[in-house]
């Protein structure tokens, strides 16, 4: 930063993202120190870069490029300064951030310096607090899918992430591609297909996916809400969950994507599965 200044100051930080900050400091480099101390520091390496210029000559083609470096340099370290700011927001008081692995942190700064864009930036800071708050939440994988992402795609994931129920695990409940719930929100044969070459999800419109060797009883949460699946027989059932999977790399990036409940796939959800003699109704644990 030209003024030397750092975007977090660390007497506001709780002990956890004071923490995770001296972590990252350790694995690429100090990124903030009491604010005399760094501009101090800052002014001494201004001198000094200037005697240094003025004892050698470059040519203009050289001083472009060195301009141009230092600019590049400087917005990467913008930008890195940025995801760390928001991530610590969302650090918990009982995160562990010391025992994320110093070769995750630098493969993570290696492939979010040149994101520049604040929506994007969210999803980076997302994914390093939940690996602060959870070391090991995140593979390496991930964050190189995620760097592959356009924005675009983010937002259709995030889009697609809405029709999510949970139960042990990330469930897509995806029960006709070609119906219109699906199709207002971008989520058609062509859509799924590029999520599906792109590694975040599987899709399979033929055959379709199907929970095994349930009780007769299923309970699911959709964004808080419990839903109540009374199935066919007392035990050894099936449930068809639709067309749709999650990859490991999707099950990772589901929760931290900022999606939100749609408000239209309870009603439809229900008729689908009534169609298919399953009762499924809201869980009222005192009816």
């Amino acid at each position: 930063m030209v003024d030397g200044k750092g975007l977090v100051n660390l007497g506001d930080l709780s002990k956890p993202a004071t923490v995770l900050i001296e972590k990252i400091s350790g694995a690429i480099g100090i990124l903030y120190e009491p604010t005399r101390v760094k501009r101090d520091a800052f002014a001494k390496a201004e001198a000094g870069k200037i005697h240094a210029l003025a004892n050698i000559e470059i040519s203009e083609i050289k001083q472009r490029a060195l301009n141009r470096l230092i600019h590049e340099e400087g917005k990467k370290q913008e930008n890195i300064e940025s995801i760390i700011a928001q991530a610590t927001a969302s650090v918990q008081e009982g995160a562990s951030p010391e025992n994320i692995e110093d070769d995750w942190i630098s493969h993570f700064f290696d492939k979010c310096r040149n994101v520049s864009d604040k929506e994007m930036q969210g999803l980076w800071s997302n994914l390093l607090a939940g690996e602060a708050n959870k070391p090991g939440s995140y593979s390496k994988r991930t964050i190189e899918l995620i760097s592959t992402l356009d924005k675009s795609d983010a937002h259709l994931f995030t889009r697609l992430c809405s029709f999510v129920l949970t139960g042990g695990q990330f469930i897509l409940a995806v029960l006709n591609c070609n119906a219109d719930i699906y199709k207002k929100q971008g989520i058609n044969f062509e859509t799924l297909t590029h999520l599906d070459s792109l590694g975040l999800i599987k899709f399979n419109n033929l055959a379709g996916f199907v929970l095994q060797n349930l009780p007769k009883k299923l309970t699911l949460s959709y964004y808080g809400t419990l839903i109540l699946f009374t199935l066919q027989s007392e035990s050894n059932n099936d449930l068809e969950v639709g067309s749709v999977l999650l990859t490991q790399v999707g099950q990772q990036l589901a929760p931290i994507c900022g999606s939100s409940m749609n408000p239209e796939l309870l009603t439809f959800m229900f008729d689908h599965y009534r169609s298919k003699g399953i009762k499924a109704e809201l869980f009222l644990p005192n009816k």
